[in-house]
């Protein structure tokens, strides 16, 4: 038994979590672990992705150091549970142990680090409540609490708390500074393992969050080295997977974000699942979407929500992508009227702009649009200034108001350049390049088009490389007035998503009618499919 816990320790000292899990097993297995091991036994579990084994290792320990009477230890590793259920949603089992900690430290007389711990559950709810002020002034205690006891850990993760509750009131500038702060202590190696994991996750993904795109690809290269040396954990690596598939794929590395997709998933299977999983699947979706590889994407988007990950606005745009332009709208608008938060729905307003486009709801989209610039005005990120302006480009041009469109559109294409974004980049050249034809320029139009053609190959943007040959190829002189009142009905049906059998049935036609009439639009537009005459249709105000 001696000689396994030694192992044991040595292996946890050198982070070798899997070994250490083994021997400490073992030596736990030829006699009960004392408090202090059972907690090296927990950590080691939770690192290699043992999550039930964990929870029973920490609650053993608190039990352990109840007997011993080290009360505040027990009350550490009731906290550290609660943390953890609160992390998992599982709400009333946390609050439980959580008031267990309070309890314990109701025999101290006097402050000690505990209780800066358990603040930081109250700040988590006061942020979540939407209460920035109140999050702040906790976790300012908190932290005070840590540097007055010389506690890292409570340091650290307070003052990230801080980060983010300044971040959430608008002091975008000053709570990325603290968050930043917070990071030292973890790249400097002062932290405990899963505290600096759970630092990680936070920081990348709140910068997500706000669009600070150079911050997150900065923490996730971070992140992933401090993954790499420790080849044994399975904690935080399909985390870190993920999130550096987000960032290949907006750096234009499809085929190297589609790999880091597909190991997360694998990763998953291997340990814990839950919002890493569901995350991961949902990055495959996206993935597949933007390749034009539908099927994939609709199993993929379903893998995620069975994980409990809301598949928006991926599913939207990939129903929009099937011709299902009246599922798109519906899901879009539900999924939009359900949230509240300005950031998160800072993430559904330009899928959301792009689906209203499509169907020729111009007002609502111009609406979408007014508030996308109202938040990115509020946040400041250079991405989500450029999403704004992007949206506000595609409005103007559906309005007619070309010379408007054209300076947003420059604009933002400027940003994704600076961003190192080439798909982004490519779609709003799309887009200056419908302004130049409306603005009877075919040279500039061909040459935007050609540039966004080129980067859209190079990715393997099956969709997106279709509508741009569709639009070098169509017949730019083509006015509404070449098709016929009944042709128009029949176009502007088919823009909504309505099927043959359905726009026969609107309009009191048989289906073979509906089909010549098809015909005719198909032939007078010289486009393929129904898909590129509601395009064509809608970029020249045909309908």
């Amino acid at each position: 038994m001696h000689h396994e816990l030694e192992r044991g320790r040595e292996h946890y000292r050198q982070r070798a979590w899997a070994d250490a899990w083994q021997a400490l097993s073992l030596a736990d297995r030829a006699a009960p672990l004392v408090g202090e091991d059972l907690e090296l036994l927990a950590t080691s579990a939770y690192l290699i992705g043992r999550d039930e084994c964990f929870l029973r290792a920490l609650e053993r320990a608190h039990h352990a150091h109840l007997e011993t009477g080290h009360y505040r230890r027990a009350a550490r590793c009731a906290f550290r549970l609660g943390f953890e259920l609160l992390l998992r949603g599982e709400r009333a089992r946390a609050t439980g142990w959580l008031c267990r900690a309070e309890r314990l430290l109701d025999r101290e007389a006097q402050e000690c680090v505990e209780r800066g711990y358990l603040l930081l559950p109250l700040v988590e709810r006061h942020l979540d409540a939407g209460d920035s002020e109140l999050a702040y002034v906790v976790a300012a205690r908190a932290v005070g609490i840590g540097e007055r006891s010389a506690d890292a850990d409570l340091t650290a993760s307070a003052r990230h708390q801080q980060g983010r509750a300044l971040i959430q009131r608008g002091e975008l500038d000053a709570g990325l500074a603290l968050l930043d702060e917070a990071m030292v202590a973890v790249v400097a190696g002062e932290l405990s393992p899963i505290i600096t994991g759970l630092l990680y996750c936070s920081v990348i993904d709140t910068c997500r969050q706000v669009y600070a795109l150079d911050r997150a690809r900065e923490w996730t290269t971070a992140l992933a080295r401090w993954c790499e040396e420790q080849h044994q954990m399975l904690a935080f690596t399909s985390v870190c997977m993920v999130h550096r598939s987000e960032i290949l794929q907006m750096l234009g590395a499809w085929t190297d974000a589609a790999a880091e997709a597909r190991r997360a998933c694998e990763r998953c299977a291997q340990g814990r699942r839950g919002r890493a999983a569901a995350a991961a699947f949902y990055q495959q979706g996206e993935i597949h979407r933007l390749r034009g590889e539908l099927e994939a994407a609709e199993g993929a988007y379903e893998l995620a929500d069975r994980e409990g990950y809301e598949p928006q606005p991926g599913l939207a745009l990939l129903r929009l992508a099937q011709g299902r332009a009246d599922a798109a709208t519906a899901a879009i608008r539900r999924i939009l009227d359900a949230t509240e938060d300005a950031l998160l729905r800072s993430r559904l307003l330009p899928a959301y702009i792009e689906i209203m486009l499509a169907v020729g709801a111009v007002g609502e989209a111009r609406n979408a649009c007014v508030e996308l610039e109202r938040t990115s005005a509020h946040v400041g990120t250079e991405m989500l200034r450029a999403l704004a302006a992007h949206a506000r480009g595609a409005v103007d041009l559906a309005e007619g108001n070309t010379r408007s469109a054209v300076g947003f559109l420059r604009q933002t294409l400027q940003s994704w350049q600076r961003l190192e974004m080439p798909h982004a980049a490519a779609r709003t050249r799309v887009l200056l390049g419908l302004a130049c034809r409306q603005m009877h320029d075919e040279d500039g139009a061909r040459l935007e088009w050609r540039a966004a053609r080129a980067v859209f190959a190079q990715l393997g943007a099956t969709p997106d490389l279709a509508c741009v040959d569709a639009l070098m190829s169509a017949n730019p002189t083509v006015r509404a007035d070449s098709l016929t009142p009944r042709e128009l009905e029949v176009l502007r049906l088919v823009a909504a998503g309505s099927t043959n059998k359905a726009i026969a049935a609107q309009l009191s036609l048989s289906a073979k009618t509906v089909e010549r009439h098809l015909s005719n639009i198909f032939t007078k537009l010289d486009v393929p499919s129904r898909a590129a005459a509601t395009a064509h249709a809608l970029r020249h105000r045909l309908i």
